[in-house]
């Protein structure tokens, strides 16, 4: 009985004990290393500059590197096919099967599309321009020009078959939203005034949006519109250049020449590049509104048991 009596009287002087007499100690001492070494382990320092510097990497820790580099550097470029293990056409077997998948459809409605694949990087600069044809695919454009209403280039624009004319009353017509044109040009004095009035945020992601590169800012602006009534806009998407050439009534020549052109047009701009950024034609492709690509040989016609000519194929 007196045994345990002690035990209980020793045991509450235990805890009413301070923690200065008899807990600091441990504190100062004991958890001290403990938080310096937490603190070690959390620490978000790199490996270089903590104790004891950083072991050298082996020879199989190197080539693992060296193989995710290669990898990250081989996928900054589209991926490309073997063109030899695929099929390819000539320009008029690619538009007879077109013209089989277009069967019952009206000759204007369906349209020629050539897709022309370019070798190139993931990042830099884009192709981007405006052609007028040899033989226009829509000829109904509609072209507003941003002037001065009572203006020369007005005048000019006027006689060249602009669609709108003026600026106040233009500006009015696109903020509400009333945009029924399909290309706009605008004059140099006028582009300060579009700023004001916050034009670019509406035309912008249209594509409609005047541009010095794009020939559409110009102190004449009836050559332009001329132009730009007969011709065509393209623009690089993913390694990409797409564009109508044609409609399914054209003639095999009349394809051709538009092909031609647009093909050459490509060529010119990417070669126009800076010099450090490469772009080279790789594959071009015929397709239509509802039919699935063709890839073409490059060739216009090629004689064979069974193939269409070229004058069959216009009166198909």
């Amino acid at each position: 009985m007196d045994v345990s009596r002690g035990l209980s009287m020793a045991t509450t002087r235990l805890c009413r004990l301070t923690t200065s007499s008899f807990l600091a100690p441990f504190v100062t001492r004991a958890s001290t290393p403990c938080i310096a070494a937490a603190a070690r382990c959390f620490s978000s320092a790199p490996t270089l500059f903590a104790a004891g510097g950083s072991r050298p990497l082996s020879d199989k820790e190197k080539a693992a590197r060296e193989k995710i580099k290669r990898r990250r550097k081989k996928h900054r470029a589209y991926k490309q096919y073997n063109l030899k293990d695929m099929e390819q056409f000539t320009l008029c077997e690619a538009m007879r099967y077109i013209k089989a998948f277009e069967v019952g459809r009206e000759p204007d409605s369906p349209k020629y599309d050539i897709h022309i694949k370019l070798r190139t990087k993931k990042d830099g600069p884009v192709v981007r321009n405006s052609i007028r044809l040899p033989y226009p695919v829509k000829t109904d454009i509609k072209v507003a020009v941003i002037c001065p209403p009572n203006s020369t280039a007005a005048q000019r624009a006027r006689e060249a078959g602009a669609h709108l004319i003026g600026e106040e009353e233009l500006f009015e017509r696109i903020k509400a939203g009333k945009i029924d044109f399909d290309r706009c040009i605008a004059v140099p004095e006028s582009l300060q005034k579009m700023n004001k009035e916050g034009i670019p945020r509406i035309l912008g992601p249209r594509g409609l949006m005047p541009s010095v590169k794009m020939g559409s800012v110009v102190t004449n602006p009836g050559p332009a519109v001329r132009n730009m009534m007969g011709g065509s806009t393209y623009r690089e998407r993913q390694g990409v250049v797409r564009m109508a050439v044609g409609r399914l009534s054209f003639t095999p020549e009349q394809l051709r020449d538009n092909v031609k052109a647009y093909v050459n047009a490509v060529k010119k701009d990417s070669a126009a590049l800076s010099d450090q950024i490469v772009k080279e034609i790789y594959e071009v492709v015929l397709s239509s509104t509802n039919s699935p690509g063709f890839s073409l040989t490059g060739d216009f016609y090629k004689p064979a048991p069974g193939a269409a000519t070229p004058q069959q194929l216009a009166v198909i």
